[in-house]
């Protein structure tokens, strides 16, 4: 057992819950608290003194006059200025009249702290008018026989002036905080909807191209009611999978709460499947995996169903009925993903628009959002003409979502 260390936890938790407490009850609590302490031995005699007046015994006036330096701390964090004006100006009458110190007179310093940390409006103006008073108050104190001289007043005004300064910095650490916290959540939201920016260009594209690509292949199939059927039902098949996940996007897009990462990242399907419903739509493709797939982060997983996706997309939007190849390589720490699509007719390399730099990929968001997504997990993206004519993507993926 640790003494010390059972304490601070103790401290800890009581620390925790009086700040889960609302602030306008927390102040009234600590006034009361407070105002007790300042009568309570052997606290009640220790205070600040200004002036170095005779002293008077104790009387009605004195413990009003310190009531008004305690129980105003009830609204320090609501009116700051309110409360410093009545704290400070009950100070003042305290120490003009000779009453004896009281531990109420630190109320003081507390509604200085508070005024420089939760006064928002008015602050120079609420400076300015609290030098006056102070003053006044140096007048009032050297009118009535103090001691004290001009250095004594300046170095206490410095004492009033360094409790009013810790309260500013901790009110600008406060705003510098406020604002980073707002420029991150600003920058998640961004990042979030790009995200979803390229999820919706990956589930749109891919699933209405193949839908295009099937619907102008069943008209040639009149002749044949079977096959007819088959792409019928392949057409089928791709638009309930749209439609699938195009209703998993819109309800993350809708949701009104913070969902955790795991439901905010699509479930990614197969690759197997994913070749198969592209093999049925009329594109001849060819897989073949190589090694035994390692445990994969949701997100790297994710990112080479993508890489396969866009790519079979542009297979079969450019290079219509030409040999594609999807090659899987996995190591324990990495997986390879590379699609090859043979040349077009004489040999020419693949349209612009394949390559991800023409005018007519969708939003500018195939290949380079496949680039993206890669490399934000620290991974290694490739696209361009192969050496035969065609046209070649490769990805390495870490495993773990991060290099």
């Amino acid at each position: 057992m640790n003494p010390l260390g059972d304490a601070l936890g103790r401290l800890r938790l009581l620390a925790r819950w009086w700040g889960s407490r609302p602030a306008a009850l927390r102040d009234r609590e600590f006034a009361v608290v407070f105002t007790l302490l300042s009568f309570a031995a052997p606290l009640s005699g220790i205070g600040a003194r200004f002036g170095d007046l005779p002293t008077h015994e104790a009387s009605v006036a004195s413990v009003l006059l310190t009531l008004g330096q305690t129980l105003p701390l009830a609204v320090r964090t609501r009116w700051p200025a309110v409360c410093l004006a009545v704290t400070a100006g009950s100070f003042a009458v305290h120490e003009s009249l000779g009453a004896p110190a009281t531990f109420g007179s630190m109320g003081l310093y507390i509604a200085l702290y508070s005024t420089g940390a939760h006064q928002d409006r008015l602050r120079r103006s609420v400076a300015l008018a609290a030098t006056g008073g102070y003053a006044v108050f140096c007048v009032v104190l050297h009118a009535l026989g103090s001691p004290d001289d001009v250095g004594d007043f300046l170095l206490y005004y410095a004492v009033l002036a360094v409790v009013w300064g810790l309260g500013v910095l901790v009110r600008e650490r406060r705003a510098h905080e406020a604002e980073r916290r707002r420029l991150a959540t600003q920058a998640t939201i961004a990042e979030e909807r790009s995200r979803l920016a390229r999820e919706l260009h990956d589930v749109v594209t891919h699933h209405v191209t193949a839908m295009v690509v099937q619907a102008g292949a069943a008209k040639y199939l009149t002749g044949a009611p079977e096959r007819l059927d088959e792409a019928l039902d392949a057409i089928n098949g791709t638009g309930r999978r749209a439609l699938a996940e195009l209703r998993f996007l819109l309800g993350v897009l809708e949701a009104t709460g913070e969902p955790g990462p795991r439901e905010r990242t699509p479930m990614p399907g197969r690759v197997p499947d994913l070749v198969e419903q592209t093999r049925a739509g009329g594109q001849p493709v060819e897989l073949a995996e190589e090694g035994e797939q390692p445990d994969m982060a949701m997100a790297a997983r994710l990112t080479t169903y993508r890489v396969v996706q866009e790519s079979l997309t542009n297979a079969v939007k450019y290079a219509a009925g030409r040999r594609t190849r999807v090659r899987l390589a996995h190591t324990p720490g990495w997986t390879d993903v590379e699609i090859t699509t043979a040349g077009a007719i004489g040999g020419a390399s693949s349209p612009a628009a394949a390559r991800g730099d023409g005018p007519h990929v969708s939003g500018g968001r195939g290949l380079a959002g496949l680039r993206e997504r890669v490399e934000m997990l620290g991974g290694e993206f490739a696209a361009g003409p192969a050496p035969d004519g065609g046209f070649r993507v490769h990805a390495r993926i870490p495993a773990g979502g991060a290099a």
